[in-house]
């Protein structure tokens, strides 16, 4: 049987787009998700906006406040709950914001929030959960797109100056990169650090690096946007982010038996025998 020449051209086309795929990834394959927590997490990563701080109305209103400079369309009332549905190059696009501009974008965004961190609050019970995980004895970090500065004024100012790190992601899109350098410098393996975010980024970061993922409903993006894509834990309230992590058990190390290799062949011991 002849195969027409455009299935040919079509298959072509299926690959370069693949290797596109692969190269904006740095070169990375996708892991995929990596499942239900079948152990206590070694680590706790927060995303912060949306998460841990409720900054939504804030940056809605920043994001409008720059439109006029950076020449982009103002998000307005009646578009917010379509907005929430996005990822954040369908919201780009939406707003027609270059990716060449969003770096400056980002930049005075994090400028103008911080002059309003005094009106930002944590989400209603997030405060005593970070606490009550980090008094059982979990290790916290944080993981934002948002400063340094920013994190640490809201940290001090609500008493939750818990956590180990903040790493911040220049790249609105870039937060794998980060988490690969975080189980690089922490010397820890994908499956024992769950990643607690409301984004679909949030989703895709987990998911190329094979890290859990619990997402939460209470953020930028809508339920409907996150569940699209499968989260390995999909978190309602606060409390069922507390309930999640306490119900399973510290992982057990494997350690083989003693004078047996994993083959199951007896070791000849080296020690010699007594007479």
């Amino acid at each position: 049987m002849k195969i027409p020449k455009s299935h040919g051209v079509a298959r072509r086309s299926s690959r370069v787009k693949r290797f596109a795929r692969f190269v904006l990834r740095g070169g990375r394959r996708r892991v995929g998700a990596a499942g239900c927590l079948s152990s206590r997490p070694a680590l706790l990563l927060f995303d912060f906006d949306g998460t841990v701080a409720d900054t939504f109305g804030s940056g809605v209103e920043i994001l409008n406040l720059l439109a006029p400079e950076f020449g982009y369309r103002r998000l307005e009332d009646s578009d917010v709950s379509r907005a929430r549905d996005m990822g954040t190059r369908e919201i780009m696009k939406f707003l027609g914001i270059p990716a060449t501009r969003l770096p400056k974008i980002s930049k005075r965004g994090k400028e103008e929030l911080h002059k309003r961190m005094d009106q930002i609050r944590p989400f209603a019970g997030m405060a005593d959960i970070v606490r009550a995980l980090h008094a059982d004895g979990f290790r916290l970090g944080i993981l934002t797109s948002n400063s340094k500065e920013n994190v640490a004024v809201f940290l001090k100012r609500f008493g939750l100056d818990l956590f180990d790190f903040v790493h911040t992601s220049s790249k609105l899109t870039g937060k794998a990169r980060v988490i690969r350098r975080i189980l690089k410098e922490h010397k820890l393996k994908p499956r024992q650090v769950l990643l607690i975010g409301d984004e679909v980024r949030d989703i895709e970061a987990a998911q190329e690096t094979g890290i859990h993922m619990a997402a939460v409903t209470w953020g930028y993006n809508s339920r409907k946007a996150i569940g699209a894509l499968n989260p390995d834990h999909l978190v309602e309230t606060p409390g069922e982010l507390r309930d999640l992590v306490r119900s399973v058990r510290p992982e057990t190390p494997t350690v083989p038996r003693k004078g047996w290799l994993s083959r199951g062949r007896k070791i000849l011991s080296r020690t010699p025998k007594g007479p």
